[in-house]
């Protein structure tokens, strides 16, 4: 597990290319029978992917968290991102489909990871939250989902919202999870754009071609910086950063949140005369 340290925003603004993409991207999430996870600071998220082929995997963090397991003082959300697999949580399974989703409560001892087919195996994309008491695991399926509607052709950002982890679907501590998809001909995501000071936010983008390149835009609204991603890589996104990107052709993302309240519309909206 690689760990990344919260940044000031005044210090962002001397950070070149190559160190912005250092502290805020993540390029490697999902290697064949490998755990990818990344711990960051800011509101101690753990985020990452899980990619069992020939090989069950499991997450094994104590000494790290200083905790006897790794779900102990922690709730979690799961989205299969790629071929059929399995969940097994404390001896109980879960057929994890491609777009299923999960919500593991607080104290489950044990998380296995298993794909149904090496050569197409599933890719299992977690976010993970300090949490303090226990809810019950709910699985989620994206076709009991009625998405959220949002945008238009003529402004480039017709999606569809899918809330998985969500009062409107299950009770969490402070993690919050979804899917949007963008329609063809749609690449702009979140504009205008918008601040939350009381959650960070992470970004996974994948559903992209080899050559689609997302532009991810960051920073205070008024002294913007940007990354470039390709298929399957990650955006760390601290509560005072706008969070909003554009790409070369349409795209899927997941966005996770945790911090103060679980309210998916607390945000504090930019006037796009105000983004520099």
């Amino acid at each position: 597990m690689e760990t990344r340290y919260a940044h000031h925003p005044e210090d962002m603004k001397k950070y070149n290319t190559e160190e912005l993409r250092r502290e805020f991207l993540v390029e490697t999430l999902f290697e064949v029978d490998q755990v990818h996870l990344t711990y960051t600071h800011v509101d101690r998220m753990i985020f990452g992917g899980v990619t069992p082929a020939d090989k069950e995997l499991t997450i094994k963090l104590d000494k790290e968290l200083g905790v006897s397991y790794f779900l102990e003082r922690r709730e979690l959300g799961i989205i299969n991102i790629g071929g059929d697999g399995l969940v097994i949580l404390d001896g109980e399974e879960y057929d994890m489909q491609r777009y299923d989703g999960l919500y593991v409560g607080k104290g489950t001892k044990e998380v296995l990871f298993r794909s149904n087919d090496p050569k197409n195996p599933a890719k299992f994309y977690i976010n993970s939250t300090p949490a303090h008491h226990k809810y019950p695991t709910v699985k989620i399926d994206i076709n009991e989902i009625k998405p959220l509607e949002a945008g238009s052709p003529g402004t480039l950002n017709e999606r569809k919202i899918h809330q998985y982890i969500h009062p409107n679907v299950c009770e969490s501590c402070q993690l919050q999870m979804g899917l949007t998809m963008l329609s063809p001909g749609s690449v702009w995501n979140t504009m205008p754009c918008h601040t939350h000071e009381r959650r960070m936010e992470v970004y996974l983008y994948f559903d992209m071609e080899p050559e689609t390149r997302v532009f991810h835009f960051m920073g205070k609204p008024d002294e913007t910086r940007h990354l470039v991603l390709k298929n399957e890589q990650a955006a760390i996104s601290p509560s005072w950063s706008i969070h909003t990107g554009t790409a070369t052709s349409n795209y899927t993302f997941i966005w996770g949140m945790c911090g103060e309240n679980i309210t998916y519309d607390d945000m504090d909206h930019v006037k796009m005369e105000e983004l520099r």
